[in-house]
């Protein structure tokens, strides 16, 4: 009888949408491919997360000629319900 062996499946703590928080938290000014190449996804990805973090107002983004600033509100609450009092600085200061 052959033994199978279990392959590791892939994960981490943070989404991506968590990856792209703490990484613009550490560089405001990062260029969307910095951040893509950074957090491992695609450029296209990236843009949609920045835009759902906006929405949701983690993220405030100020075009400064032809680049993007963006200041994280770092005082907004976590949206899982188990975390839902805590606020998403409090993760941030981690990643300082």
């Amino acid at each position: 009888m052959v033994k199978e062996v279990a392959i590791p499946r892939e994960w981490t703590f943070l989404s991506n949408h968590g990856h792209v928080l703490v990484h613009i938290s550490q560089d405001p000014e990062a260029r969307i491919r910095d951040i893509a190449q950074a957090v491992g996804i695609t450029e296209r990805s990236t843009h949609l997360i920045l835009a759902d973090l906006e929405v949701a107002g983690y993220l405030t983004i100020t075009r400064v000629g032809r680049r993007n600033t963006y200041k994280v509100n770092s005082n907004l609450k976590f949206r899982h319900p188990s975390e839902a009092s805590k606020p998403i600085g409090s993760l941030l200061k981690i990643f300082l």
